[in-house]
């Protein structure tokens, strides 16, 4: 359970999932008894159910999350751990969680983005985000979307998917990555992580360091398939608006966090919450980047990548 007793956050994490930053998401959102949250990630519900049990009796969280089986799950968790607070849940992209939340007629008090994926996803061999486990080149977070990644490799133009693996996976080696991806492709269809990042390590050979020559255009073509950095613009875009009175789906002095895992992502992020800040529509509620103490990085590998920014609205139009 999670919860806060006096001043103090008393936090227990389900040992089969860790969410990551969860004291300093609490300590950033300062929820409070009555308020409504909007989790546009929920995941497995860490977060969620930490700041659900803040809410008390008239309390409000909503869920968002692209994966269905996800979702489920996290309704579930809080249904059983907090049973007096109302909870609404939506399937699909986060960028569509501000219109989904009007409809409703709410408004938010607190805001999460969790950019992350969940264990679950990742140790999912059948869900292709990761090489350590061979599995179909799938990698969509929504398995109901069309395009898979196998999809992508198998009908990008060579210089489109150089750009990809430049632009999203930061990769160097991108146009010797993309040429080679092609020439294979021509002969038999690229279907497998495994022959994916066989193939990249063909092409790079071994880096000195422990991360894999494969890391950087998996996460490109992820990011791509999963339109990841769009979404993530268009929900910005979303708090942009609301904090500058066009749009109602936050009220005033709401606060609104986002956990980002690779420069690209934080960059995004850092310059719209800093645009705000100048324009004199938010404070920060946290000082610069949050990063993982050494006592959860050593508990939670993941989270040494996790960078947390945040802000608190001065006004909205509600």
């Amino acid at each position: 359970m999670y919860g806060r007793v006096g001043y103090r956050w008393v936090v227990e994490p389900v040992p089969a999932h860790i969410p990551v930053l969860l004291r300093e998401v609490l300590e950033c959102l300062a929820p409070a008894a009555g308020e409504t949250y909007l989790d546009c990630t929920v995941g497995l519900g860490g977060h969620a159910a930490a700041v659900a049990g803040c809410l008390g009796l008239a309390g409000v969280v909503a869920l968002n999350d692209s994966d269905p089986g996800n979702l489920r799950a996290a309704s579930a968790r809080l249904a059983e751990g907090w049973p007096s607070v109302r909870v609404v849940a939506f399937h699909g992209n986060f960028a569509d969680a501000p219109r989904r939340l009007g409809e409703m007629g709410l408004a938010a008090d607190l805001v999460l983005a969790d950019l992350g994926f969940s264990s679950n996803q990742v140790e999912d061999g059948a869900r292709g985000l990761s090489f350590q486990r061979d599995g179909p080149l799938d990698m969509r977070l929504d398995p109901t979307s069309p395009a898979t990644a196998a999809d992508l490799v198998a009908s990008t133009p060579e210089g489109e998917l150089a750009k990809i693996i430049r632009e999203f996976g930061e990769e160097p080696a991108a146009g010797r990555i993309a040429r080679k991806l092609v020439e294979v492709r021509r002969t038999a269809p690229i279907s497998t992580t495994g022959q994916l990042a066989e193939i990249v390590r063909s092409v790079i050979g071994r880096r000195p360091g422990p991360t894999d020559p494969a890391t950087r255009t998996f996460q490109a073509l992820r990011i791509a398939v999963n339109d990841e950095l769009g979404s993530l613009a268009a929900l910005l875009a979303s708090v942009e608006r609301a904090a500058m009175g066009r749009a109602k789906w936050l009220k005033a002095g709401a606060r609104v966090a986002v956990i980002s895992f690779h420069s690209l992502e934080d960059r995004l992020v850092k310059k719209s919450f800093a645009g705000l800040v100048s324009g004199g529509f938010a404070v920060h509620a946290a000082k610069g980047p949050v990063t993982a103490s050494e006592e959860e990085m050593a508990v939670n590998p993941r989270s040494r990548s996790a960078k947390l920014r945040a802000i608190r609205l001065v006004s909205t139009s509600v």
